[in-house]
Formats: C-alpha cells, sequence, structure tokens
C-alpha cells in the first residue's frame, strides 16, 4: 500500500461537498486567456485535441471541466485517459519519458513520485513558472514540483491537509465528549494526547471496537507534519536519524502494544468491512478520506461520523499531484494553457464541490464553494474552514526520490507489529533492510 495516497476509488464519492447556497449550476467559472488555435498539432481546420493522462479520479470528468473548456474554446477538445491504478500508471510514465514517445499533452504527477521526476526527468517538461503564478499555491506545493535549476515542472492540483475523523457514537458510548471542538482540545497537544484519548477510550470502549484503524496512518501524519522526513536538504535518506521518524516509530509501536488499533491495512475489504460495522472510533483523515469513509460506512452510518482538526499546532499533508506538460508534445502552449486553467482557483474549486478534494491553490480558499462547505454526512462538519486552516499550517519539507518506498516499507512492518505481534526491534530492522535494499 502506498501510504501517500491509495489513489483507486480514493476519491469515489461525486457530490460529496454541499456548498452552502450553492448549486453545481452557479459555479463561475473563468475562462481562459491566451489559448492559441494555431498549433503544430491543429488539424486543417485549425482544431486541437490535447490529450490529459492521469490516474484515479482527478475530478475533472465530475466536474465538467473539460467540457466547459471546449466551449470556452470551441477549437479546443480535451480527451482524458484515466488508469485506475497510480502503481501502474507511473511506470509506463517513466518508460515513455524513458523511450521519447507515447506521452499525453498532459501528464498527471503524484506526490510521491515528483521529486524524482523533477530531479531526473525535469528536462522532458515544460517549465510552467512563466505560465502559472506559483505564488497562488500554498508555498510547500510550489517547492514540491521545481527542479533543481529551477523549473517548475507541474502545476499542483489537489492537496491532502490532515484532520480527525471520528465515529461520534463509540466516542459517546465510551464516554467522551463528542463535540467536534472539545475532541479538538483533547488532542491540541500532538499525537501524544490523541493516544492518552485511545486509552481513554479503551476503558469504556464497546465491545469488539478499537480507537483507530491502522497505526501506520498516524505514523504518517506525524512524520508529514514535520519538515525533516525521510531526506536532508542535500538528498541523503536520513530516515534512521530521522526525528520525525522516531516519535511516529514510537508511537504506532505504543498504539500497537497497547490495542489502540485494529491493524487494518487501509483501503482493503476488512477495512471497508470495519467501517460499515462501525467497529474504528477513529481514522487519520486527509482531505480525500472523508469521500472513502463515506462511501464504505454507508448510508447507514450518516451523521455517525464528524471531522475535527488534526492534533498538535502543525498540521500534516497526505496525497496531492501535478499536472505537467512534456515538451515533445505538439501543442506544448495550448496544453499549459489548459493546465493554467485546470489549477486557477475557480476549477480547483469546482473539482472540490465535485469529489471533495481539496485545492492546492489557496485562491480557492475564499471562494464560497471551499470557504462555506459542509459535510452533511459528517454531521455538516465544516470542511472549507478546517482544511483550510491545516493547509496554512503544513511545513515545508524536503522529499526525496524513495520517500513511497520507505512509507511503504515502515507501513509493512508496522501492519506486522499490530497483526502479527512483531517486535518493535524486529520490525525495525526488517523495515531498514527492505529500504535500504531499494534505494541503495
Amino acid at each position: 500500500m502506498r501510504i501517500t495516497r491509495r489513489v483507486a476509488g480514493r476519491r469515489q464519492r461525486a457530490a460529496l461537498v454541499a456548498a452552502t447556497g450553492l448549486t453545481a449550476t452557479a459555479l463561475l467559472l473563468s475562462g481562459c486567456g491566451g489559448s492559441s488555435d494555431s498549433g503544430k498539432g491543429a488539424d486543417a481546420d485549425g482544431t486541437i485535441t490535447l490529450t490529459v493522462a492521469d490516474f484515479g479520479q482527478f475530478g475533472y470528468k465530475e466536474a465538467g471541466l473539460f467540457e466547459k473548456y471546449h466551449a470556452l474554446n470551441p477549437k479546443i477538445t480535451v480527451k482524458e485517459d484515466t488508469t485506475a491504478e497510480e502503481k501502474n500508471y507511473y511506470p509506463k510514465l517513466l518508460q515513455q519519458l524513458n523511450s521519447g514517445s507515447g506521452l499525453a499533452d498532459v501528464q498527471g504527477i503524484e506526490v510521491g513520485r515528483i521529486k524524482e521526476i523533477a530531479d531526473t526527468k525535469a528536462d522532458s517538461f515544460a517549465d510552467l513558472s512563466e505560465v502559472v503564478d506559483v505564488d497562488e499555491w500554498v508555498s510547500w506545493k510550489a517547492k514540491q514540483a521545481t527542479a533543481p535549476n529551477g523549473a517548475v515542472i507541474g502545476a499542483g492540483t489537489d492537496i491532502g491537509p490532515m484532520s480527525l475523523c471520528y465515529n461520534r457514537e463509540l466516542f459517546e458510548k465510551a464516554g467522551l465528549p463528542t463535540d467536534r471542538a472539545e475532541v479538538a482540545k483533547l488532542t491540541a497537544g500532538g499525537w501524544e494526547d490523541y493516544l492518552a484519548l485511545g486509552e481513554r477510550y479503551k476503558k469504556k470502549a464497546p465491545s469488539g471496537t478499537y480507537f483507530m484503524d491502522s497505526a501506520s496512518a498516524m505514523f504518517n501524519a506525524v512524520v508529514s507534519s514535520s519538515p525533516e522526513q525521510y531526506y536532508d536538504a542535500s538528498g541523503k535518506p536520513v530516515y534512521r536519524e530521522s526525528a520525525s521518524v522516531e516519535k511516529g516509530w514510537q508511537l504506532a509501536a505504543r498504539a500497537a502494544s497497547k490495542k489502540l488499533t485494529q491493524g487494518l491495512a487501509q483501503f482493503e475489504d476488512q477495512w471497508q468491512a470495519a467501517l460499515r460495522k462501525s467497529t474504528v472510533a477513529t481514522v487519520v483523515c486527509p482531505a480525500w478520506m472523508a469521500g472513502q469513509i463515506s462511501t464504505y460506512a454507508g448510508d447507514a452510518n450518516k451523521g455517525t461520523w464528524d471531522i475535527t482538526s488534526a492534533p498538535g499546532a502543525t498540521s500534516a499533508n497526505w496525497g496531492g499531484s501535478f499536472l505537467a506538460v512534456p515538451k515533445s508534445g505538439k501543442n506544448v502552449d495550448e496544453a499549459a494553457e489548459l493546465v493554467k486553467w485546470l489549477t486557477a482557483p475557480e476549477q480547483q474549486a469546482a473539482v472540490f464541490k465535485a469529489i471533495g478534494v481539496f485545492p492546492s491553490n489557496q485562491g480557492a480558499y475564499e471562494l464560497p464553494e471551499v470557504k462555506n462547505a459542509t459535510l452533511p454526512y459528517f454531521n455538516d462538519a465544516p470542511i472549507g474552514q478546517i482544511y483550510a486552516d491545516g493547509a496554512k499550517s503544513i511545513p515545508e519539507a524536503v522529499l526525496g526520490p524513495k520517500d513511497g518506498v520507505i512509507k511503504d516499507s515502515i507501513s509493512t512492518q508496522i501492519n506486522n507489529m499490530e497483526q502479527r505481534g512483531t517486535s518493535p526491534d524486529d520490525a525495525w530492522d526488517a523495515a531498514v533492510r527492505t529500504i535500504d535494499k531499494a534505494i541503495g
């Protein structure tokens, strides 16, 4: 499992967000500025077809954005080629980059891959710094897509600011507060407070229930809320010495030893069943996770769940993607203009309204579709405000080319502590062996 984000089905629930007083037809989408009809790949009549290759669910179809773009630019048609699983999409992208053929006009890139692409394949992509205004994004988003030579190879789409989803009914049965502000106060000190709350929950927990679904999710949140994660600024892997990794590992080991976690691999069948049967009281919740919970917990649990801010004063980011424009395309300028339009505030707000993924463009945060957004399924939680506040407190972190490999390896061993009772020392040694073999 990719800890950064499980792509297939990660954002399945269309029309997830309820923006107060608005309907889909009320969205105000800005037009495209300066898109040319005379690209090298134009047909004889001057029409252009732009191809967009992506993975999972970016939300453009659900928000009707490609049709809107065609209405604004009648001589441009956009066709989307979507791969369900990012783990299948990325090897194909690398193969196409290496061969120099088969690339779309616009390519999606997942956050867990962007560093490797920026470091090793930047010359294959157009510099978007003169097309998009990177100052509109949260600062750390622009940094992620910036190559060593200063080129910005990808425009930010969504991000995954962290929150905490909790089952109100289970909290009430365990004698815990259910009001989101009170829950936030109980975890204000950080993830140690979160575990302390878990120990309170366990004392009166309903039979067969657990405080959290997965300690690896908590581990990822701890690490992702720190500027130092798996690599240092020079590009050296420092996961063995990283203070955030050590802290996250110790907390995960504590959660496993105290049986606070059900030890489920997120997104798999048993995890889905646990949500449906209400056997877990909390889930670490990046913005896109709400769609997962509402989908698998089902209509019977509507109103049972709520959302509050993530533990601690510093939030974390889990997930997010970019749109990049290969230089080999026949219509590079037109593709860049499409990317600019798709990542503008109005369009990111439209995608948020359609499928619930949170914008990386800060200009969207003040639009009513985002600012006033609530989730009826989650007791009308004011997610627009919760996620925006979280996004503003996420630190600028150093990413490394093999972040995904490191996270996956550690996640596997945390699951072994939970499910098999592997000792923390043995689990850590196994993770180190796997990581060092993979990264060299």
